[in-house]
Protein backbone atom coordinates (compact mmCIF):
# COMPACT_ATOMS: atom_id res chain seq x y z
CA UNK A 1 0.00 0.00 0.00
CA UNK A 2 3.07 2.52 -0.59
CA UNK A 3 2.00 5.70 -2.14
CA UNK A 4 2.70 6.07 -5.70
CA UNK A 5 2.14 9.92 -5.58
CA UNK A 6 -0.79 9.94 -7.60
CA UNK A 7 -4.31 11.05 -6.83
CA UNK A 8 -7.56 9.94 -7.27
CA UNK A 9 -10.80 11.33 -6.84
CA UNK A 10 -14.32 9.50 -6.39
CA UNK A 11 -17.63 10.90 -6.53
CA UNK A 12 -19.98 9.00 -4.09
CA UNK A 13 -16.45 7.22 -2.29
CA UNK A 14 -18.82 6.40 0.90
CA UNK A 15 -21.27 4.88 -1.17
CA UNK A 16 -22.25 1.06 -1.54
CA UNK A 17 -19.99 0.93 -4.87
CA UNK A 18 -17.77 3.85 -4.24
CA UNK A 19 -16.17 2.80 -1.06
CA UNK A 20 -15.06 -0.85 -3.13
CA UNK A 21 -13.52 1.32 -5.78
CA UNK A 22 -11.98 3.54 -2.66
CA UNK A 23 -10.94 0.47 -1.22
CA UNK A 24 -9.33 -1.02 -4.55
CA UNK A 25 -7.42 2.63 -5.20
CA UNK A 26 -5.43 2.43 -2.11
CA UNK A 27 -4.48 -0.47 -2.65
CA UNK A 28 -3.20 0.41 -5.58
CA UNK A 29 -1.18 2.69 -3.72
CA UNK A 30 -3.46 6.18 -4.87
CA UNK A 31 -4.33 8.76 -2.64
CA UNK A 32 -7.59 8.97 -2.65
CA UNK A 33 -9.99 11.98 -2.34
CA UNK A 34 -13.24 10.54 -1.36
CA UNK A 35 -15.74 13.66 -3.07
CA UNK A 36 -19.16 13.34 -0.96
CA UNK A 37 -21.84 15.46 0.47
CA UNK A 38 -21.38 14.62 3.57
CA UNK A 39 -17.85 14.57 4.44
CA UNK A 40 -18.27 14.23 8.12
CA UNK A 41 -20.57 10.55 7.72
CA UNK A 42 -17.17 9.75 5.79
CA UNK A 43 -14.58 8.71 8.18
CA UNK A 44 -14.66 4.64 8.15
CA UNK A 45 -13.24 5.34 4.92
CA UNK A 46 -9.84 6.41 5.91
CA UNK A 47 -8.68 3.10 8.17
CA UNK A 48 -9.20 1.31 4.61
CA UNK A 49 -5.62 3.20 3.60
CA UNK A 50 -2.64 3.81 5.60
CA UNK A 51 -2.54 7.11 7.61
CA UNK A 52 -3.84 10.34 5.31
CA UNK A 53 -3.89 7.98 2.66
CA UNK A 54 -7.71 8.26 1.96
CA UNK A 55 -9.59 11.84 3.32
CA UNK A 56 -12.99 13.14 2.55
CA UNK A 57 -14.48 16.13 0.78
CA UNK A 58 -17.52 18.00 0.33
CA UNK A 59 -19.12 18.13 -3.70
CA UNK A 60 -22.56 17.65 -4.57
CA UNK A 61 -23.04 16.85 -8.05
CA UNK A 62 -25.98 19.55 -8.51
CA UNK A 63 -22.73 22.27 -7.95
CA UNK A 64 -20.05 22.65 -10.33
CA UNK A 65 -18.05 24.72 -8.26
CA UNK A 66 -17.94 22.21 -5.64
CA UNK A 67 -17.09 19.27 -8.46
CA UNK A 68 -14.07 21.07 -9.69
CA UNK A 69 -12.65 21.83 -6.41
CA UNK A 70 -12.87 18.23 -5.72
CA UNK A 71 -10.95 17.00 -8.97
CA UNK A 72 -7.68 19.38 -8.75
CA UNK A 73 -4.88 17.91 -9.48
CA UNK A 74 -6.30 14.24 -9.54
CA UNK A 75 -4.69 12.02 -11.64
CA UNK A 76 -7.58 9.85 -11.92
CA UNK A 77 -11.79 10.21 -11.65
CA UNK A 78 -14.27 8.47 -10.50
CA UNK A 79 -18.05 9.09 -10.89
CA UNK A 80 -20.15 6.43 -8.84
CA UNK A 81 -22.90 8.80 -8.12
CA UNK A 82 -26.50 7.78 -8.36
CA UNK A 83 -29.82 7.27 -7.53
CA UNK A 84 -32.25 4.29 -7.42
CA UNK A 85 -34.97 6.69 -6.67
CA UNK A 86 -35.27 10.27 -7.10
CA UNK A 87 -36.00 12.49 -3.52
CA UNK A 88 -36.12 15.98 -3.60
CA UNK A 89 -33.45 17.89 -5.50
CA UNK A 90 -31.49 14.38 -6.09
CA UNK A 91 -33.50 13.78 -9.09
CA UNK A 92 -32.55 11.33 -12.26
CA UNK A 93 -32.24 14.73 -14.44
CA UNK A 94 -29.70 16.72 -11.64
CA UNK A 95 -27.37 13.30 -10.99
CA UNK A 96 -27.79 11.17 -13.61
CA UNK A 97 -27.31 13.58 -16.48
CA UNK A 98 -26.45 16.75 -15.70
CA UNK A 99 -24.33 15.90 -12.68
CA UNK A 100 -21.98 13.51 -14.87
CA UNK A 101 -21.89 16.12 -17.32
CA UNK A 102 -20.36 18.20 -14.51
CA UNK A 103 -17.59 15.67 -13.62
CA UNK A 104 -16.74 15.07 -16.80
CA UNK A 105 -15.96 18.60 -17.90
CA UNK A 106 -14.39 18.97 -14.84
CA UNK A 107 -11.99 16.27 -14.99
CA UNK A 108 -11.39 17.05 -18.61
CA UNK A 109 -10.39 20.94 -17.57
CA UNK A 110 -7.99 19.76 -14.16
CA UNK A 111 -5.86 17.53 -16.89
CA UNK A 112 -6.98 14.01 -15.45
CA UNK A 113 -5.70 11.17 -17.15
CA UNK A 114 -8.62 9.13 -16.72
CA UNK A 115 -11.86 9.18 -15.94
CA UNK A 116 -14.60 6.31 -15.25
CA UNK A 117 -18.32 6.56 -15.29
CA UNK A 118 -20.58 4.00 -13.75
CA UNK A 119 -23.59 3.79 -15.41
CA UNK A 120 -26.02 1.13 -15.75
CA UNK A 121 -27.04 -2.24 -18.01
CA UNK A 122 -30.22 -1.12 -19.68
CA UNK A 123 -29.10 2.53 -20.17
CA UNK A 124 -31.13 3.32 -22.99
CA UNK A 125 -32.68 6.84 -24.51
CA UNK A 126 -35.61 5.34 -25.50
CA UNK A 127 -36.55 3.08 -22.44
CA UNK A 128 -39.36 3.99 -20.52
CA UNK A 129 -38.05 4.14 -17.68
CA UNK A 130 -36.73 7.31 -16.77
CA UNK A 131 -33.81 5.78 -14.84
CA UNK A 132 -32.42 4.35 -18.10
CA UNK A 133 -33.13 7.35 -20.33
CA UNK A 134 -31.10 9.78 -17.92
CA UNK A 135 -28.40 6.94 -17.43
CA UNK A 136 -27.78 6.87 -21.80
CA UNK A 137 -28.21 10.25 -21.50
CA UNK A 138 -25.00 10.69 -18.54
CA UNK A 139 -23.17 8.62 -20.97
CA UNK A 140 -23.78 11.18 -23.84
CA UNK A 141 -22.91 13.55 -21.64
CA UNK A 142 -19.35 11.67 -20.38
CA UNK A 143 -18.18 11.27 -23.63
CA UNK A 144 -19.14 14.85 -25.39
CA UNK A 145 -16.50 16.45 -22.55
CA UNK A 146 -13.86 13.60 -21.83
CA UNK A 147 -13.73 11.54 -25.13
CA UNK A 148 -11.28 8.94 -23.65
CA UNK A 149 -13.61 7.91 -20.73
CA UNK A 150 -14.53 4.47 -19.68
CA UNK A 151 -17.98 3.75 -18.89
CA UNK A 152 -18.96 0.88 -17.06
CA UNK A 153 -22.59 -0.35 -17.36
CA UNK A 154 -23.51 -3.08 -14.55
CA UNK A 155 -26.15 -5.14 -13.46
CA UNK A 156 -27.74 -5.08 -10.44
CA UNK A 157 -25.18 -5.27 -7.71
CA UNK A 158 -25.28 -7.25 -4.21
CA UNK A 159 -23.55 -6.89 -1.21
CA UNK A 160 -24.34 -6.62 2.18
CA UNK A 161 -26.07 -3.26 1.56
CA UNK A 162 -27.28 -3.56 -1.45
CA UNK A 163 -31.12 -2.33 -2.32
CA UNK A 164 -32.25 -5.83 -4.26
CA UNK A 165 -31.46 -8.82 -1.82
CA UNK A 166 -32.12 -6.97 1.22
CA UNK A 167 -35.20 -5.28 0.32
CA UNK A 168 -37.14 -8.24 -0.89
CA UNK A 169 -35.82 -10.38 2.65
CA UNK A 170 -37.43 -7.54 4.68
CA UNK A 171 -40.45 -7.61 3.12
CA UNK A 172 -40.88 -11.92 3.42
CA UNK A 173 -40.40 -10.90 7.23
CA UNK A 174 -43.88 -9.19 7.01
CA UNK A 175 -45.78 -10.12 3.88
CA UNK A 176 -47.26 -13.88 3.36
CA UNK A 177 -45.83 -13.50 -0.29
CA UNK A 178 -43.47 -11.49 -2.71
CA UNK A 179 -44.07 -10.34 -6.12
CA UNK A 180 -43.85 -11.90 -9.19
CA UNK A 181 -43.56 -9.27 -11.38
CA UNK A 182 -44.33 -10.28 -14.82
CA UNK A 183 -44.45 -13.68 -14.12
CA UNK A 184 -40.70 -13.93 -12.72
CA UNK A 185 -39.19 -14.05 -16.35
CA UNK A 186 -36.60 -10.87 -16.17
CA UNK A 187 -33.30 -12.07 -16.44
CA UNK A 188 -30.60 -10.36 -14.69
CA UNK A 189 -26.66 -11.31 -14.34
CA UNK A 190 -25.77 -9.84 -10.53
CA UNK A 191 -22.09 -8.90 -9.66
CA UNK A 192 -21.03 -8.49 -6.10
CA UNK A 193 -20.29 -4.52 -5.46
CA UNK A 194 -16.71 -5.30 -4.72
CA UNK A 195 -15.87 -7.16 -7.84
CA UNK A 196 -17.44 -3.30 -9.61
CA UNK A 197 -14.92 -1.89 -7.08
CA UNK A 198 -12.06 -3.68 -8.34
CA UNK A 199 -12.58 -3.36 -12.08
CA UNK A 200 -13.43 0.67 -11.83
CA UNK A 201 -10.51 1.01 -9.99
CA UNK A 202 -8.25 -0.77 -12.86
CA UNK A 203 -9.99 0.89 -15.30
CA UNK A 204 -8.62 4.14 -13.91
CA UNK A 205 -5.34 3.06 -13.67
CA UNK A 206 -4.69 1.36 -16.86
CA UNK A 207 -6.80 -1.29 -17.98
CA UNK A 208 -9.28 -0.91 -20.39
CA UNK A 209 -9.56 0.92 -23.78
CA UNK A 210 -10.40 4.63 -23.12
CA UNK A 211 -13.80 6.14 -24.88
CA UNK A 212 -15.09 2.11 -24.45
CA UNK A 213 -18.55 0.96 -22.86
CA UNK A 214 -17.67 -2.31 -20.57
CA UNK A 215 -20.93 -4.23 -19.25
CA UNK A 216 -20.25 -5.63 -16.12
CA UNK A 217 -22.04 -8.86 -15.16
CA UNK A 218 -21.62 -11.73 -12.50
CA UNK A 219 -20.69 -15.56 -13.35
CA UNK A 220 -24.64 -16.57 -13.56
CA UNK A 221 -27.27 -15.31 -15.11
CA UNK A 222 -30.78 -15.40 -13.02
CA UNK A 223 -34.34 -15.17 -13.74
CA UNK A 224 -36.30 -13.04 -11.14
CA UNK A 225 -37.98 -15.74 -10.21
CA UNK A 226 -35.23 -17.70 -8.90
CA UNK A 227 -33.50 -14.59 -7.39
CA UNK A 228 -36.78 -14.69 -5.46
CA UNK A 229 -36.82 -18.17 -4.84
CA UNK A 230 -32.77 -18.05 -3.21
CA UNK A 231 -33.81 -15.02 -1.21
CA UNK A 232 -36.22 -16.92 0.79
CA UNK A 233 -34.10 -19.93 1.07
CA UNK A 234 -31.41 -17.73 2.57
CA UNK A 235 -33.67 -16.48 4.52
CA UNK A 236 -35.00 -20.06 5.56
CA UNK A 237 -38.44 -18.30 4.88
CA UNK A 238 -41.60 -20.13 2.89
CA UNK A 239 -43.45 -17.76 1.35
CA UNK A 240 -46.19 -17.52 -1.77
CA UNK A 241 -44.63 -16.44 -4.79
CA UNK A 242 -47.69 -14.41 -6.53
CA UNK A 243 -47.81 -13.64 -9.94
CA UNK A 244 -48.20 -10.19 -10.37
CA UNK A 245 -48.73 -8.78 -13.92
CA UNK A 246 -46.84 -5.88 -15.13
CA UNK A 247 -49.68 -3.64 -15.61
CA UNK A 248 -51.63 -4.39 -11.94
CA UNK A 249 -47.56 -3.44 -10.77
CA UNK A 250 -47.48 -0.30 -12.33
CA UNK A 251 -50.98 0.14 -10.26
CA UNK A 252 -49.96 -0.53 -6.88
CA UNK A 253 -46.57 1.47 -7.33
CA UNK A 254 -48.75 4.83 -8.94
CA UNK A 255 -50.92 3.59 -5.88
CA UNK A 256 -47.98 3.91 -3.38
CA UNK A 257 -46.48 6.86 -4.94
CA UNK A 258 -46.84 9.21 -1.85
CA UNK A 259 -45.24 6.63 0.51
CA UNK A 260 -41.76 7.16 1.67
CA UNK A 261 -39.01 5.26 -1.09
CA UNK A 262 -38.42 3.02 1.89
CA UNK A 263 -41.08 1.37 2.43
CA UNK A 264 -42.64 1.31 -0.72
CA UNK A 265 -42.40 -2.35 -2.61
CA UNK A 266 -41.36 -1.09 -5.61
CA UNK A 267 -41.59 2.22 -7.80
CA UNK A 268 -43.31 2.85 -10.76
CA UNK A 269 -39.99 3.55 -13.24
CA UNK A 270 -38.29 0.45 -11.32
CA UNK A 271 -41.66 -1.87 -13.20
CA UNK A 272 -40.49 -0.49 -15.62
CA UNK A 273 -37.18 -1.55 -15.77
CA UNK A 274 -38.23 -5.11 -14.92
CA UNK A 275 -39.83 -5.58 -18.44
CA UNK A 276 -36.49 -6.02 -20.05
CA UNK A 277 -33.33 -8.03 -19.27
CA UNK A 278 -30.55 -6.87 -17.03
CA UNK A 279 -27.44 -9.12 -18.51
CA UNK A 280 -24.38 -9.15 -20.61
CA UNK A 281 -25.04 -9.04 -24.19
CA UNK A 282 -23.30 -10.86 -27.24
CA UNK A 283 -21.79 -7.91 -28.60
CA UNK A 284 -19.97 -7.30 -25.58
CA UNK A 285 -19.02 -10.69 -24.92
CA UNK A 286 -17.53 -11.04 -28.33
CA UNK A 287 -16.02 -7.71 -28.00
CA UNK A 288 -14.31 -8.75 -24.83
CA UNK A 289 -15.95 -5.69 -22.87
CA UNK A 290 -16.38 -7.49 -19.79
CA UNK A 291 -15.28 -7.70 -16.30
CA UNK A 292 -12.52 -10.03 -17.37
CA UNK A 293 -11.44 -7.41 -19.50
CA UNK A 294 -10.67 -5.06 -16.00
CA UNK A 295 -8.46 -7.67 -14.19
CA UNK A 296 -11.46 -9.72 -12.45
CA UNK A 297 -11.27 -13.18 -14.23
CA UNK A 298 -13.03 -15.27 -11.58
CA UNK A 299 -15.89 -12.83 -10.38
CA UNK A 300 -17.64 -13.71 -6.85
CA UNK A 301 -20.99 -15.94 -7.29
CA UNK A 302 -23.93 -15.38 -5.63
CA UNK A 303 -24.03 -18.11 -3.38
CA UNK A 304 -20.33 -17.00 -2.09
CA UNK A 305 -21.56 -13.54 -0.51
CA UNK A 306 -25.27 -13.09 -0.11
CA UNK A 307 -26.04 -16.03 2.60
CA UNK A 308 -24.01 -14.63 5.40
CA UNK A 309 -25.51 -10.98 4.90
CA UNK A 310 -29.17 -12.42 5.12
CA UNK A 311 -28.60 -14.37 7.92
CA UNK A 312 -30.33 -11.99 9.54
CA UNK A 313 -33.56 -12.07 8.46
CA UNK A 314 -33.64 -15.19 9.74
CA UNK A 315 -36.99 -16.41 11.55
CA UNK A 316 -35.09 -16.78 14.60
CA UNK A 317 -32.62 -14.30 14.48
CA UNK A 318 -28.90 -14.21 13.18
CA UNK A 319 -27.04 -16.14 15.50
CA UNK A 320 -29.83 -18.71 15.90
CA UNK A 321 -27.38 -21.41 14.22
CA UNK A 322 -24.34 -20.41 16.76
CA UNK A 323 -23.88 -22.95 19.59
CA UNK A 324 -21.52 -22.41 22.18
Amino acid sequence: MAENGKLATVFGGSGFVGRHIVWSLARKGYRVRAAVRRPDLAGYLQPMGVVGQIFPVQANLRFPDSVARAVEGADVVVNAVGVLSPTGAQTFDAIHTEGAGHVARAAREAGAQRLVHISAIGADKASPAKYAQTKALGEDATFAAFAQAIVLRPSIVFGPEDEFFNRFAALARISPFLPLIGGGRTKFQPVFAGDLGHAAASAGTGSGVPGTIYEIGGPEVWSFKDLLRVILEYSERKRLLLPVPFWAAKLIAALTWPLPNAVRPMTLDQVRLLQSDNIVSDSAKREGRTLEALDVPHPAAIEGIVPDYLERFRPRGQYASYHP
